[in-house]
């Protein structure tokens, strides 16, 4: 069963009421996960939207279930990525015409190229160090490398979320600097900007935003599975982040993440602020 909430406690990341729903009737591509269609289905319109992405599908890992960074995308997850980029192009009121950001490892670039070439475009693709590890969750991959290989994925990342897991950024901070990147990468209005990821990230990317410390293999995002997210259009600090995962609307207030981040008792120094935000 999922850790993740159905519903959540007010005043965290609730539910919100549903924006306008666009239902495209248009089949979904072959392997896309279910749960991308239904969350289409929940976008508002003329939003400054994000698509955070897991990459496309992979070859498999080797047997000792850890996916090194060379493993390429299968020609099938090729497919795939090309022909959701076309539908998202085709089907939704909203332009890709905007570069996208990527983690610099292959098959997340390669994703994001290929979405690129589906949607009938050719954009730049900038690399950031905060969609790959070590980056966003962890520091010194010397004393953390060792312990995932121990302990397994799932086992790392609940770690993580505890703040019980050496060689890491505290968990609130890990969510703050990605959703400081995505709200400094912001597109135009009316425009879809990808960000392509890897499924470690986005896991504890999307606990953090749901407030949860520990998920099991359900929550687990799949292959070409991703979080549609949003922000208001005021002042980081005091934006709510609005994001779509598995046909549910939630909304995080930024604040809520800067307090906790606070009351844990770390420095703001070590956050990947936007620079017009002011500590007080």
């Amino acid at each position: 069963m999922s850790k993740l909430p159905n519903n959540t406690p007010s005043g965290r990341s609730t539910p919100t009421e549903k924006p306008t729903n666009l239902r495209p009737n248009a089949p979904a591509p072959s392997h896309l996960p279910d749960s991308m269609m239904s969350s289409v289905g929940l976008l508002p319109v003329d939003k400054r939207l994000i698509l955070f992405t897991r990459h496309s599908l992979r070859e498999r890992s080797d047997g000792n279930g850890f996916a090194s960074y060379q493993l390429p995308l299968t020609p099938k997850g090729r497919v795939l990525a090309k022909s959701w980029g076309r539908w998202l192009a085709e089907h939704l009121p909203y332009s890709l015409d905007v570069d996208s950001i990527s983690s610099p490892i292959g098959r997340c670039i390669d994703t994001a190229q290929l979405m690129q070439e589906g949607a009938g475009l050719r954009r730049d693709i900038a690399h950031q160090s905060l969609l790959v590890e070590p980056g966003s969750l962890v520091t010194e991959p010397e004393i953390a490398n060792p312990i995932f290989k121990e302990i397994g994925v799932l086992n790392f990342i609940n770690r993580f979320l505890q703040g019980n897991l050496e060689g890491t950024k505290n968990a609130y901070q890990g969510g703050l600097d990605l959703l400081s990147l995505f709200y400094q990468n912001q597109p135009q209005h009316g425009h879809l900007m990808l960000a392509v990821s890897h499924d470690t990230l986005l896991s504890a990317f999307l606990a953090v935003m749901l407030d949860v410390v520990e998920i099991d293999w359900n929550d687990w995002p799949k292959m070409m599975e991703g979080v549609f997210l949003w922000f208001d259009d005021k002042p980081f600090e005091q934006a709510n982040a609005y994001f779509v995962w598995r046909g549910q609307v939630y909304i995080r207030p930024i604040s809520d993440l800067l307090q906790g981040y606070r009351a844990a008792g770390f420095h703001p120094s070590k956050l990947l602020l936007p620079p017009e935000v002011k500590w007080t």
